[in-house]
């Protein structure tokens, strides 16, 4: 009898299940609307520099540095509310539950996020996706990093890792071998750096947006390994 093997599905969370790039958009204009062109643009030169320094997206890190450069601006303490309060919900992509619920039927469903402490989780609540995962939420600072503590928690015969960063997905797959089936679902701007394209090896399985993986069954995701 052939033995059942046991299938954990990791998903990132940004460009993966929620559209990050149109929520950044969101963001500028909002910015550009109630603060001005300059408030705008000098907040997301914070934000690059900060990500540069920690290694992850700090949006409200970034708003923190720039209060302490408009300290008499007291409206500038508003901008904290339309972060927290932002209806991620409405960002999912189109499919994006349902895809993590059709998967659900061969496995375990696990998020594999990077982000900050605070804001992260916060997205991760907002968007019901705390929720559909059933609090099985892993959020670090470099993901790719830390996989011995993902298989200590989730420990798994086989990985299925759905994540929009080729780099991910290598790092992933050089660590893990035959055990992981990467899959890249070409979402936002990472999936369009025709540089990421060119210098990483192609994920096991592409994806045009993340409903298509609703197309896809079991053997799929272990006929490669």
């Amino acid at each position: 009898m052939t033995k059942t093997r046991n299938v954990v599905f990791l998903f990132d969370v940004d460009n993966t299940l929620i559209d990050n790039d149109r929520v950044q958009a969101h963001l500028s204009e909002h910015l550009e609307q109630t603060y001005g062109t300059a408030a705008r643009d000098r907040y997301w030169e914070i934000f690059e520099h900060l990500r540069s320094e920690l290694g992850y997206a700090d949006y409200l890190g970034a708003l923190e540095r720039y209060r302490t450069e408009d300290l008499h601006r007291p409206e500038v303490l508003r901008m904290s509310s339309w972060l927290v309060d932002y209806p991620f919900a409405d960002r999912l992509y189109p499919r994006a539950l349902d895809a993590v619920k059709h998967v659900q039927q061969w496995g375990t469903v696990v998020i594999l996020s990077d982000g900050d402490a605070v804001f992260q989780p916060r997205k991760v609540e907002r968007s019901g996706l705390w929720h559909a995962f059933e609090n099985r939420v892993l959020i670090y600072i470099h993901k790719e990093q830390e996989l011995d503590d993902v298989r200590r928690l989730y420990p798994a015969d086989h990985y299925v890792l759905i994540d929009d960063k080729l780099r991910i997905l290598s790092a992933v797959k050089k660590f893990w071998g035959e055990s992981v089936t990467t899959v890249f679902p070409k979402q936002g701007h990472y999936a369009l750096d025709s540089k990421a394209l060119a210098e990483y090896p192609p994920a096991d399985i592409e994806l045009a947006n993340i409903g298509d993986l609703l197309n896809y069954d079991l053997s799929a995701f272990l006929q490669k390994n």
